[in-house]
């Protein structure tokens, strides 16, 4: 879905970062879909040779959370030497790959598709998981027997989800149990699992033959390097509470029913993290370790120190003796749908060090924090001074529970680097942007000053260079601004002060001073001319004051500052704005009313969240220039009002759909106004837009009909966590109910 099995050209973009290995994918099921004997090596021939010729070493692996082809299963006996016959003929093409992950997150595979029945073959019982994992398991040493036959030197990276779960006392067997269980695909490549070994009982108790786990003893392969692969949901907290936790974390074992919770969200102490972890698997082997998955599916500040942790927790461990050798990003392209376990296609995407919501892979600034790493420079984004979410006293979302007398603690621990915080100066405090701003910059834990006009006029430059001065803020969102569109028709200039010229002078005083700046533009600029959605390009004809206003701030501030960044957007609802257009229609069909509303006027309207979250993205990797930020899909303001109270569970037959000549507005309007873009599609859909503003609204419009209405939404809704608060990662490495079995 990333686009890059199309793009070659984006191995020169990795490159540029200053990469040296790379994780790469020559899949069995891409090679040879149907049969071992119809491979097709193109794709793979080409983008290796690719890589070659750039200095890049890859890593190849030939099972990625997959079955393999459709000729084979992982419950299939045969899956172990059909993969070695591949990987010997994958060595034989590329004699010169010197590592390899035949098989990555063989456990991890088998839980998810033997004992969880999220993907195929849908097992969910002890037996399927345990014979996915051993025939996984089998075919990795048989694979790296074949690879070796080609290549003696070749070196085994095998990775997998290193976790680690924590409960209360009464709870703690199962935990043990997990925490054992946590490490069996590499003991049984390392030939450790016999009968003392605490697993041996569980694989031969559920119906494997004793042969079969023996077989490992007499051919151990164990890895050149274990990789670790560590995610914000990795570490879970096992609590016999249900009660406590949403119905999606209720799950149990064979004794007794419990809710699975991610342990940052409710454990008192924290995470061990990358850095506890790395420790335990080095007390473990003593073999060379590596970070081989290191992501966060959330706002962009959150994904930098999240990377970051990861590599300084690497760092120390390195100090302390423990032979870590790299730290991966992952993934460059991001990823689609791991918020529900790649178990609904709904697209749902994470950027990584590029982001492919774009016409060409668009860098991030992970991408930046990559290049810095890789060349030894000292990362200094101002995001950074902030620790993550998961470090912070906001992400207990549920009752705080403390480590139990019988939990051993950790003999060190992992400071973050402490840096000093520059603020984000938001202008415009009492608006209902600044607001917003204000309130998700909290929750993203980026250090914020919101000015009033009291506090800032920002059409004077001696109060700008002051403030400025005073608060040394490392950029400035402008949301301050004049936005009666009517009454700007008899007040033009007020209305160009405080559009026009506030934006000038804060973009010479920023610019002077190296401060980042992004200012707010609207679909006003455009007359309505044509009948596609307005991208970036398209020259401005506004039609009244209002849009005049922004359209001539747009050239000026761009003019002064080139580096400032200017988002157009449209008409904006949000959750927390009891007077925006939604809120208004919604109370007025909810106590019997009708509501008018324009059937010839297209626009796209924007989520407050939504427009926010991206304008600080773009923001944070350093983007200039105009962008258009607006949820997709074009409606009439009529169309937009009988989506939301169809959503909302009332009649749309109370929407009045009327011409916009019959409304009495001052100023003219553009009949068609929706904006698209071409430079990047980051946010979500208009309808995804409206479902979460329904089940976040925080203003009372359900009037007599309220409790219906809310159950109604809430029944519509869904318990993954949106990616917008900040505080959960929602890659979900869980299952929505889990059931251990021991």
């Amino acid at each position: 879905m990333s686009g890059h099995a199309r793009r070659v050209e984006d191995l020169e973009a990795f490159a540029a970062l200053g990469v040296r290995t790379l994780r790469y994918p020559i899949l069995w099921e891409r090679i040879a879909p149907d049969r071992p004997a119809d491979a097709d090596w193109s794709w793979s021939d080409e983008r290796l040779a690719r890589l070659r010729g750039l200095g890049i070493a890859p890593i190849v692996g030939l099972v990625h959370h997959g079955s393999g082809p459709r000729y084979t299963s992982l419950i299939d006996p045969g899956f172990a030497d059909g993969l070695a016959a591949f990987a010997g003929a994958v060595a034989r093409r590329y004699p010169w790959v010197d590592r390899w992950t035949p098989v990555n997150e063989p456990l991890t595979t088998a839980r998810f598709s033997g004992l969880y029945g999220h993907w195929y073959p849908h097992g969910s019982d002890a037996l399927t998981f345990a014979r996915a994992l051993l025939h996984q398991c089998r075919g990795i040493v048989l694979a790296m027997r074949a690879i070796r036959a080609v290549n003696s030197a070749a070196q085994l990276v095998q990775t997998d989800d290193l976790g680690k779960t924590y409960s209360t006392r009464a709870l703690a067997y199962q935990a043990d149990f997990e925490n054992e269980r946590r490490w069996l695909s590499f003991d049984l490549l390392c030939g450790r699992v016999d009968r003392a070994h605490p697993m041996w009982d569980f694989l031969t108790g559920v119906g494997v033959a004793e042969g079969d786990v023996g077989w490992f003893l007499q051919n151990p392969c164990p890895p050149d390097v274990i990789g670790i692969n560590y995610y914000a949901t990795s570490e879970r907290f096992l609590d016999p509470r249900c009660e406590r936790y949403p119905v999606g974390n209720r799950g149990g074992n064979w004794r007794e029913p419990y809710a699975d919770v991610e342990a940052a969200l409710v454990r008192a102490s924290g995470l061990a993290g990358v850095y506890g972890l790395l420790g335990e698997a080095w007390e473990r082997y003593h073999l060379p370790l590596a970070v081989t998955e290191s992501h966060l599916g959330c706002s962009r500040d959150e994904q930098l120190r999240w990377l970051l942790e990861a590599w300084d927790a690497a760092q120390a461990r390195r100090r302390e003796g423990v032979d870590v050798r790299a730290v991966t990003a992952w993934a460059l392209l991001g990823s689609y749908d791991w918020d529900r376990l790649l178990t609904a296609p709904h697209g749902y995407y994470e950027p990584g060090a590029f982001d492919v919501r774009a016409p060409s892979p668009r860098r991030t600034a992970l991408a930046a924090l990559i290049a810095d790493l890789a060349a030894g420079r000292e990362p200094d984004h101002p995001v950074l001074a902030t620790p993550g979410w998961w470090r912070r006293p906001s992400r207990l979302r549920y009752p705080a529970i403390r480590r139990h007398a019988d939990e051993p603690a950790p003999t060190r621990r992992f400071h973050p680097r402490k840096r000093w915080a520059r603020p984000l100066a938001i202008t415009g405090a009492r608006g209902t942007l600044g607001r917003a701003f204000a309130r998700i910059c909290e929750v993203r834990g980026l250090p914020h000053l919101a000015l009033s006009r009291q506090d800032l006029d920002i059409a004077k430059p001696e109060s700008v260079a002051a403030v400025l001065d005073r608060l040394q803020p490392w950029a400035v969102v402008n949301a301050a601004g004049y936005v009666r569109v009517d009454d700007a028709e008899g007040e033009p200039a007020a209305c160009f002060r405080e559009n026009r010229d506030g934006p000038i002078v804060l973009a010479a005083a920023c610019a002077a001073r190296g401060i980042q700046l992004v200012t707010f533009s609207t679909d006003l600029v455009f007359d309505g001319g044509r009948r596609l959605p307005y991208v970036e390009s398209d020259a401005v004809a506004p039609l009244g004051v209002y849009g005049s206003s922004k359209a001539q701030a747009e050239r000026r501030v761009l003019e002064r500052m080139p580096s400032a960044l200017v988002v157009r957007t449209s008409a904006f609802f949000g959750p927390w704005d009891e007077y925006n257009f939604v809120s208004l229609a919604l109370r007025a069909l909810a106590t019997g009313g009708t509501f008018v509303a324009a059937a010839d006027q297209v626009v796209s309207p924007t989520y407050v969240p939504d427009l926010v979250d991206g304008s600080l993205d773009l923001l944070i990797d350093g983007e200039r220039g105009i962008w258009h930020l607006a949820n997709r899909g074009a409606r009439s303001w009529a169309e937009f009002a009988r989506g939301a109270a169809e959503l909302a569970g009332l009649d749309p037959g109370g929407v009045e759909a009327r011409p916009t000549a019959s409304l009495g507005l001052v100023a003219r309007r553009p009949p068609y106004s929706a904006l698209g873009s071409e430079r990047g599609w980051i946010l979500p859909s208009l309808d995804d837009a409206l479902g979460r503003y329904l089940r976040e609204c925080e203003v009372e419009w359900m009037g007599d009909r309220s409790g219906a209405a809310r159950s109604l939404i809430l029944e519509g809704s869904t318990s993954i966590p949106s990616p917008g608060n900040g505080q959960l990662d929602p890659d979900a490495r869980l299952s929505a109910t889990r059931a251990e079995t021991r």
